[in-house]
């Protein structure tokens, strides 16, 4: 299992379709959202931790179609649903290998950002918090939607739209996250139901990924 988390770490930097592509994005949200809004500070302010959250959630959807692909395309993938390692250890590895590439550097150059978009002081914790608890989720569940889409000709385009509905109450109790942090309010309530969506989502959605791979090997 450390050996596929290794790997996949590897091949992840040397395509240049997780890290960079996800922090290049989510670079060009936070300088062009400014340009959109206007020089109203005050309503940067109130929009920057929804902002941040989306273009967050975004960055992490770009390279979704890869967790799978390359491993498809080389025929890897049969070999790892007949080697003794479950497939469902496969997907929470291949989960915890698109978190580090793509939600962890998301999460931590956030505050950098998000001086860009005027966010309040108190907020710049609480982003960080709210996308290292959230972000989890969204790699698991990208991952369940690539187990689906994976051998799919334009599955890129069907893995978007199978995973954007389910992204979105992350996406709620995210920004409720910050923006109550930013305004001195409590934050308990929208940062334990984030926590549990994804607690559930690394709980269930394993199953769920290798159920659709096991199909789509047949």
């Amino acid at each position: 299992m450390i050996g596929l988390l290794i790997r996949d770490l590897r091949l992840a930097m040397k395509a240049g379709g997780g890290f960079g592509l996800a922090l290049a994005f989510f670079l060009i949200v936070s300088v062009l959202v400014p340009f959109g809004i206007g020089p109203e500070t005050g309503l940067l302010r109130e929009v920057s931790g929804g902002v941040l959250w989306l273009g967050a959630l975004l960055a992490c959807l770009l390279s979704l179609d890869r967790i799978f692909a390359l491993d498809w395309e080389d025929g890897s993938l049969e070999l790892l649903a007949t080697s003794p390692l479950p497939l469902e250890m496969v997907a929470i590895t291949k989960s915890a290998a698109h978190w580090i590439t793509t939600g962890l550097p998301l999460a931590l150059v956030a505050p950098l950002l998000g001086l860009l978009l005027n966010l309040p002081e108190d907020g710049f914790l609480w982003l960080v918090v709210s996308l290292l608890v959230g972000t989890p989720a969204l790699s698991a569940i990208g991952t369940f939607g690539a187990a689906l889409t994976v051998g799919m000709r334009r599955g890129g385009l069907l893995l978007s739209l199978l995973v954007l509905p389910l992204y979105v109450p992350s996406l709620l109790f995210g920004s409720m996250v910050v923006s109550n942090g930013a305004s001195g309010e409590a934050v308990g309530t929208p940062l334990a139901l984030l926590a549990a969506i994804s607690l559930g989502s690394l709980a269930i959605l394993p199953f769920a990924s290798a159920s659709a791979l096991r199909v789509n090997l047949r």
